[in-house]
This record gives structure tokens, C-alpha cells and sequence, in this order.
């Protein structure tokens, strides 16, 4: 029986896989899991013996451990998405069809080596942020049942907090691919509209619908939408598009305290002053801006016309069928009825002049830090009251996609009650890339979430004035590492990622009394161990000189041993500096082991 991490990250697998553990292993573990996550979490399942024919085809074409991007990683889709052999329900039993071929982006995701597991449950027609409009249940918030899961990507999310697939596929039109993320303590990755292919998508409002990726981290995330995206002539809403850079100080926007609604939720309110006074810690410039033309924007996808762009995605199934929908779904897609084309037009038109308001605010920013959602519900209540509890979820989420943006929401802290908060960076149009290095930090500086981020690397980016050629070359073992507290005084200094690496295998490593948490590493001649993880980074001599400089002790540089027989600078530590230093030698780095300790084992 294979054992597997608690929760499945890209690393922790691709170390199993490297280590001689199989795909069929992981999925025979990965099948079991599902038996026992929340039974309302998946609408389809796929059988043991479907998952391991994907098995035998994967290694059929690529045999080699690790040798494609998502080699052996198991992951889920939303039953809005197309997959070939599976029905598409839409959470609706009486719409479901069998789609030919797969979504685009199943497609892409699937030659990146991923192996699919099922289909997850959504609010029916992706209509709803809660996940409690479902005729095949409601999946429930993974630390505490009594609470909704947050929609409409509710299964998806559930999953990958569970443990059950690395990450997963959801949409998001107003919030959907975040507002999950944040019940369930994960990250929910929001590409700017475009970038994903929504070919093979159920539409809930065609011009504006993404589909997102849940993952236990931003870098997991990010992977799986580098692959996911491109663009696809078949999709009439695909973008070519460019990435848009960011500046290395970032200044991080935040409402007002006139609209910092969060409904009486006191708790969330201070997890999200605690996540602002992390963002600044982390170097952002943190500024207020006035959030009123973003939140009237946001009203307009429940209350204007887009109500009625719902209603074309499904409408001649609605004529024929109407008992077939969930009696708030329906009310609300009904609802579309009353608009006229004039109001099409007259919402077009408020919506044109909110965002040309905006412009003034983002002028004085560069991406806003909100909160995912300002508040949580139990089921019960949110049964109760479907329509105006629900609308609190997207107070904050529900603008991003009419004003273009990318989006990626990341943990942020736990209530005395135990339920996660969390809290969403939103940047302009094709930021995605950009945003990734801050939103990992956040993530990584609060200390919690399904797993700790890790592994995040931004693509090295050469300029005439940086060539790879002019620049030193230093090895990171532990807080500097890629997505760790400490990364931005790397970054901050034009550092660029160059590669993963492992030490010589005479190389201990000890987690040392230190604030932040840092690791020591030292050299011992005939040690027989298997070395350490450590990362490869590169920077101008004169950042490298002052980076050295800023070093304290018990930490220096020194020249470090790899595995592939070259030397270079990298951190080592005083032997005087490990009195009391525990040895987690064991974990082969400093990553595997903050993961251990976070997961609780």
C-alpha cells in the first residue's frame, strides 16, 4: 500500500514517482481516498480499471518517471467540462449528454501526462458561490461539515483539500474558482478571461467565464494553467495574448474601511487586517483605494442584463424542461426573462462607465488584496435564505471578470472556530504571470493552507543589461527557496530562478532556532546520505555582493557540492550555530520538511 502525502502536491509526487513508486500505485491509493472523501464531492467517478488503462497508455508514450509536466498526476474536473466517456450534467441529470471529445483544456492537461479521476458536483449551471444547489448533494467544507463548501466549483475544491487529486479544474464567472479556495483553505488560480479555452465548457455567461485551477499551492496552480492555457481559434472569446510584467515593489490596494462589509463576521474581518500587515511585511506598498465602482460593477452580473445571458446559454432546455432545474437556480435564470434589449444595452452601458471610474483607482496601484469572501455560512442557513446569503459571497469577486483581470486566491489564517479565511490578489489583464511571486509569498507568509507553498519559480527573464553570462550564481537551501518568506530579498534584486538541484550526499541538514524558521546545512566528509534539495539562482555581482552582505549569522556562504560533481556559492552553516538544532536530514530539504510539520506529521 503506497502511502501518500496528505495533501497531494506536484513535488511530493514527482519524489515518489523518482523514487521508484508507480502511477498505478498512486492511483490505486488515489481510488481509495475517493471511496472515502464526501460522497456528494464527485458526480462521476471513474472506475480503478479506466484510471490504470490511462496508466498503461501514459507509460506507453512516455515510460521515464517525471518526463512529462503533470507526469502521474491525478486530477478532477468540474461536470461542466467535456470529457470524452463521462456524461456532462452540468448538475442537472435530465441535461446530460455524452460529449465525443474532451474539453480543449482536458486535452492539453491530459498530454501533460495527468490522469483524470472523475467529475466533480457544482451549483447547477454554474449558478451559485455556495455549493448547495445540487440535486447530487452538497459537499460540505472540509474542517467543518456543518458549513457550505463554497461554489459553484465545489466539488473540485473539496477534492483537492481532501487530498483525493492534486488539482482540479473549475469555472469562474463570479467568483466560483475563488470563493472554494477559500472554504477550503486551498489556492484558486483565475486566469484573465482568454487565456483558458472554454471550448467544451457549459456556459453560465459565455462572454466572461473562465475555468480555473485549484491546487494545494500558487505553483502547483500556476504549472497546471501555463499548460492549460493557449490560445484556441475554436473558442470565439480566445485571446493571443502577452504577459504583462509588474514591478518588484509592489503596491497592493485595500478598501476603505467604508467598504469593508463582512456582515458581522468580526473574525474574518481580523484575519484580513492580519493579512494586510503580512502583505506589507512582504514589501508591498499598501494604499486605499475606493472600491464603490468595483462593487457596483459587481452587482450587475446578478441584477442586469448578464441575468439574461445566462438564460441563452440554456434556454431551450429551460422551455422543454423547467421542473429539471433546482428552484433557485431556476428563479434566478428565469429571471432573465424580463430583460429587454434595451437593457442589454443600458447594462452595457453602466458597465463601460464603472469601469472607466476604475481607472482612476488602479491608477494609484498595482493589484488590489481583497477578501475571497467576507463571510461563511452553515448549509442549513444558507438553505434558509439562498438568494441574499449567497450574494455575500461575491461582494468582492464578482467584478474581476467584467474589468478583465487575473485573480489567484490564496489561505490567509483560521478562525477560533476553525473555518479558513482567505483573501484573493487582483491584477489587470494578463498579470497571471507577474502576480504569481507575490501570491506565493502570501501564502507562504501566512503559514497555513492545504500545504505550504512551495516550488514557485518564475521564468527567468533575460534583458540585455542581465545577460545569464555577467552573473553569479548562488545556491538556496531553505528560507530563500522559491515561494519561502525570504524569497523577495532575492527577487527584490533581480535575482532569476536558474534550476532545481540537489547537494553531494555528504550533507546534513538541521532546523535551526531562528525567526523567521530557517534551515542550517553542513558538510560531513563519508556522510552516506542522499543529499539535499536546494534551488539555483543567479544575480548581478554588485546584488550579489550586497545579498551576501545582509547574511547574519550563524549562516554564511561557502562553496557548496552537487551531486553532478560542480561547485558553486551556497548557504552553509556555523557548526556553533546548531546547539539545539534539531537534524531533518531525513526529509532530503527544507521543503518536504515545513510540509511534514504543517500536515502534522
Amino acid at each position: 500500500m503506497t502511502d501518500l502525502p496528505t495533501v497531494l502536491d506536484f513535488a511530493s509526487l514527482s519524489a515518489l514517482y523518482a523514487a521508484g513508486t508507480t502511477p498505478a500505485e498512486v492511483m490505486a491509493a488515489v481510488a481509495d481516498r475517493m471511496e472515502s472523501c464526501d460522497p456528494a464531492a464527485f458526480i462521476a467517478r471513474r472506475t480503478r480499471a479506466d484510471i490504470l488503462a490511462d496508466v498503461e497508455a501514459l507509460l506507453a508514450r512516455a515510460p521515464e518517471p517525471n518526463s512529462l509536466p503533470l507526469w502521474g498526476m491525478p486530477f478532477a474536473v468540474k461536470d461542466n467540462i467535456d470529457v470524452a466517456g463521462l456524461p456532462t450534467t452540468a448538475g442537472c441529470p435530465d441535461y446530460a449528454y455524452h460529449p465525443a471529445a474532451d474539453a480543449t483544456v482536458v486535452k492539453r492537461l491530459r498530454e501533460a501526462g495527468a490522469i483524470l479521476i472523475g467529475k466533480t458536483n457544482l451549483d447547477q449551471f454554474a449558478t451559485g458561490l455556495n455549493g448547495t444547489r445540487s440535486p447530487y448533494g452538497a459537499p460540505r467544507c472540509v474542517f467543518d461539515a456543518s458549513y457550505v463548501s463554497g461554489g459553484s466549483s465545489s466539488g473540485s475544491a473539496v477534492v483537492v483539500a481532501a487530498g483525493v487529486a492534486a488539482f482540479a479544474l473549475g469555472t469562474d464567472t463570479a467568483g466560483s474558482g475563488r470563493v472554494p479556495a477559500a472554504f477550503n483553505n486551498i489556492v484558486g488560480i483565475k486566469p484573465s478571461p482568454g487565456r483558458v479555452s472554454t471550448t467544451g465548457v457549459v456556459p453560465a455567461c459565455r462572454s466572461i467565464d473562465v475555468v480555473t485551477v485549484f491546487a494545494a499551492s500558487v505553483a502547483d496552480g500556476m504549472a497546471a494553467r501555463r499548460i492549460a492555457e493557449g490560445f484556441d481559434p475554436a473558442d470565439a472569446y480566445a485571446r493571443r495574448f502577452a504577459d504583462e510584467a509588474l514591478p518588484r515593489t509592489l503596491r497592493i490596494g485595500v478598501p476603505g474601511e467604508d467598504e469593508r462589509e463582512f456582515f458581522g463576521n468580526d473574525a474574518y474581518r481580523a484575519l484580513y487586517d492580519a493579512a494586510i500587515e503580512r502583505a506589507e511585511a512582504l514589501g508591498a506598498t499598501i494604499v486605499t483605494f475606493d472600491y464603490r465602482p468595483f462593487r457596483e460593477a459587481a452587482a450587475l452580473l446578478y441584477e442586469g442584463p448578464w441575468v439574461a445571458e445566462r438564460l441563452a446559454a440554456i434556454e431551450p432546455f429551460l422551455n422543454e424542461r423547467p421542473d429539471s432545474l433546482d428552484p433557485t437556480v431556476r428563479r434566478i435564470i428565469e429571471g432573465g426573462r424580463a430583460m429587454t434589449a434595451a437593457d442589454a444595452f443600458r447594462g452595457a452601458y453602466r458597465l463601460e462607465a464603472l469601469r472607466r471610474e476604475a481607472e482612476a483607482e488602479w491608477a494609484k496601484v498595482d493589484g488590489l488584496m481583497l477578501p475571497t469572501s467576507p463571510d461563511i455560512q452553515t448549509v442549513a442557513a444558507m438553505r434558509a435564505d439562498p438568494v441574499a446569503l449567497n450574494a455575500r459571497f461575491g461582494r468582492f469577486t464578482n467584478f474581476a471578470n467584467f474589468f478583465g483581470c487575473a485573480a489567484i486566491a490564496v489561505p490567509a489564517g483560521f478562525t477560533e472556530a476553525g473555518l479558513p479565511f482567505g483573501v484573493q490578489l487582483v491584477a489587470p489583464r494578463d498579470t497571471d504571470e507577474a502576480l504569481g511571486a507575490f501570491a506565493a509569498a502570501l501564502h507562504q507568509a501566512a503559514g497555513c493552507g492545504a500545504g505550504l507553498d512551495r516550488g514557485f519559480a518564475p521564468p527567468a527573464q533575460a534583458t540585455a543589461s542581465q545577460a545569464e553570462d555577467d552573473r553569479l550564481q548562488i545556491a538556496v537551501v531553505g528560507a530563500h527557496l522559491a515561494g519561502m518568506v525570504l524569497n523577495h530579498e532575492l527577487t527584490g534584486r533581480g535575482a532569476s530562478f536558474v534550476r532545481a538541484a540537489r547537494t553531494a550526499a555528504d550533507y546534513r541538514l538541521f532546523a535551526l532556532d531562528t525567526s523567521p524558521p530557517k534551515p542550517g546545512l553542513v558538510r560531513e566528509p563519508g556522510f552516506g546520505g542522499a543529499g539535499i534539495a536546494v534551488e539555483i539562482w543567479s544575480l548581478g555581482a554588485a546584488a550579489f555582493g550586497d545579498f551576501v552582505a545582509a547574511i547574519p549569522a550563524p549562516l554564511g556562504i561557502g562553496k557548496l557540492a552537487l551531486d553532478d560533481g560542480s561547485s558553486l556559492p551556497g548557504f552553509i552553516c556555523e557548526p556553533a550555530g546548531l546547539a539545539g538544532a534539531s537534524e531533518i536530514t531525513a526529509f532530503g530539504g527544507w521543503k518536504n520538511y515545513l510540509t511534514s510539520r504543517n500536515s502534522g506529521a
